[in-house]
């Protein structure tokens, strides 16, 4: 059974289309967003840059494209496509859904993010990567021919944790892996059992991972002297986003993939977005594959 296309329309940032597609297995409707390079395709296809989290990247990856790949010699950049995955909303994210989309398995229950609401719930990362891998891959095929050796998958937070695991369990299912301000120490770390089996199988995987500089030890200077600050500090000590990133980079160096690790300055865990969606363009679409790195 097939994805149902269930609405589309174009998106007011370069042409972008978007559907609205129905998961051929459990008919949850999800947004998808495509935009195409100007032009014909290469013989063997657009390379493509997959982003999580679609409704709050999108517009920027889209300008980003626009404003660097007519410019190859001045900024590294080819031409690519851009397929973000996200859902039927104008707002930027659905918590909600995310949490049990992103969430790799097992997954948790948690309380309603609002009184009276649903429960939370984690866990659904292998049914968002089978809607990924295979629902939107086969039902794009109507709409861009993409080379399948050159793709890049793009998560923040919580997408970062989705695409480190699925890196960790399928390493085939794309060539680049760009994980910014990765939730790697989420449910009590339960992504490093998955590195300790971890068998990239001979590929030679690109893995870039990043985080804000007031993503470690410190608060940012706006953050500093406030009623939650305690609270705030409080998180950092468990999250450890700068340290478990950085980790992560070397443990998977040590595995033989080409892994690094970049700290933003003055960016903190959201405010980083524009600048990690930046860099993955930079990773999926390198004319000289060559990768800023602290």
């Amino acid at each position: 059974m097939a994805a149902a296309l269930i609405n589309e329309g174009v998106a007011d940032c370069g042409g972008t289309r978007w559907f609205d597609l129905a998961d051929s297995q459990t008919g949850a409707v999800r947004r998808i967003f495509l935009w195409r390079p100007p032009g014909e395709a290469p013989q063997a296809g657009w390379p493509a840059l997959w982003l999580l989290d679609g409704n709050a990247v999108i517009g920027t990856a889209v300008d980003i494209m626009r404003a660097q790949a007519f410019w190859p010699s001045g900024t590294n950049v080819g031409w690519g496509a851009l397929v973000a995955v996200g859902y039927p909303t104008d707002d930027a994210y659905d918590t909600f859904r995310r949490s049990w989309d992103l969430g790799p398995p097992p997954g948790r229950t948690y309380p309603p993010f609002k009184e009276g609401g649903p429960d939370v719930r984690t866990g659904g990362g292998a049914e968002m990567a089978r809607f990924i891998l295979e629902d939107v891959r086969q039902f794009l095929t109507d709409y861009v021919v993409l080379d399948m050796t050159r793709q890049s998958l793009f998560g923040h937070s919580f997408g970062g944790l989705f695409a480190l695991w699925l890196m960790l369990t399928r390493p085939g299912a794309f060539r680049t892996w760009i994980a910014a301000s990765p939730a790697i120490t989420w449910e009590d770390g339960f992504l490093l059992d998955h590195l300790k089996r971890f068998d990239p199988e001979g590929r030679k995987l690109l893995v870039h991972l990043s985080a804000g500089e007031w993503e470690g030890d410190e608060l940012a200077p706006f953050q500093r002297g406030r009623a939650d600050s305690s609270d705030r500090l409080a998180q950092k000590k468990q999250t450890q986003t700068v340290a478990a990133a950085r980790d992560m980079a070397r443990h998977l160096s040590d595995r033989g993939l080409l892994a690094m690790f970049e700290v933003y300055s003055g960016e903190t865990h959201m405010s980083v977005l524009p600048v990690a969606v930046n860099r993955a363009v930079h990773c999926a679409f390198a004319i000289d594959p060559v990768i800023a790195q602290s």
